[in-house]
């Protein structure tokens, strides 16, 4: 995601024509880049588990408590020979993906998510806990690692904190339209324009430590020992929900992260991300 802003505040060191032409390229930190694709693996992986979680009961509540006689805001399921998606009483018809599906060998299953998105692929909720757990950890610790370091390298400084021109309308807006027209520019002397900013800020200090608040939340043992995470969201179940919001969010993000380095300097920014060089 890159965008041209449409004009340049002289009073903003950065901004500045003198200042961006004294700028050299910039390049990604050896930390940025391991966090990068450490972070990536551990994503994965826990969406994947997080979803074989899940299909042990593929149903969310919102409040403290939740079981299968009490109404679900979201389920997935399968009745008879057709699986199904319902939100909010709203029923759609999923057969072959969610609910109901076949494995490779024909043979019909009723679960939520089918194998071949799942970690592991056969039904495990025990092996999906150590995974989901595993990971948990080290993307915990490493978020953490890379703020801590990301402070005092000046990455979050110099490559995500927002300008003070890039918070104005006109530039915002600019940005917009020239995503929408598949213009992707970023200005001289910034990594990153300011749509970009905004999401890495949304993802990095949002999502990602909400992601680890809800899962402490959900968890029995963190819950009666630090009750104010489920509190905080209003009871396990809410948390529970949240959770699996914010884990498709971050999907979204990830797909639409990929499209866009695909549609704009993949090479270059693939280097940039594992041999640090951006030019």
């Amino acid at each position: 995601m890159t965008g041209m802003i449409a004009t340049m505040d002289p009073a903003d060191p950065v901004s500045s024509p003198a200042k961006a032409a004294e700028d050299p390229a910039h390049s990604h930190a050896l930390t940025t880049r391991l966090w990068h694709w450490i972070n990536l693996v551990c994503l994965v992986t826990l969406f994947m588990s997080g979803l074989m979680i899940f299909n042990a009961h593929p149903r969310l509540y919102w409040g403290e408590y939740g079981n299968r006689d009490e109404p679900a805001w979201l389920a997935i399921g399968a009745q008879g020979a057709q699986g199904y998606l319902a939100i909010s009483g709203q029923r759609i018809d999923t057969t072959g993906v969610l609910g109901r599906y076949r494995d490779p060998d024909g043979t019909p299953r009723n679960r939520a998510f089918p194998g071949w998105a799942t970690v592991p692929t056969d039904y495990n909720l025990a092996d999906a806990r150590h995974w989901h757990f595993f990971f948990a950890w080290i993307f915990s610790f490493g978020l953490l690692a890379f703020m801590v370091r990301s402070l005092f390298n000046g990455h979050i400084r110099k490559m995500i904190a927002m300008r003070r021109a890039e918070w104005r309308p006109q530039h915002l807006w600019s940005t917009v339209v020239d995503h929408v027209r598949l213009k992707f520019h970023s200005a001289p002397g910034e990594a990153y324009n300011p749509l970009q900013k905004l999401s890495y800020i949304a993802v990095i200090f949002i999502a990602l430590p909400l992601m680890i608040v809800t899962g402490l939340a959900m968890s029995p043992g963190a819950d009666a020992a630090l009750h104010w995470p489920s509190m905080l969201f209003g009871g396990r179940q809410s948390a529970r929900s949240l959770h699996f919001i914010i884990a498709f969010g971050l999907l979204g993000f990830l797909l639409v992260h990929v499209l866009l380095v695909l549609l704009h300097r993949p090479l270059t920014l693939l280097r940039g991300m594992t041999i640090g060089a951006r030019r």
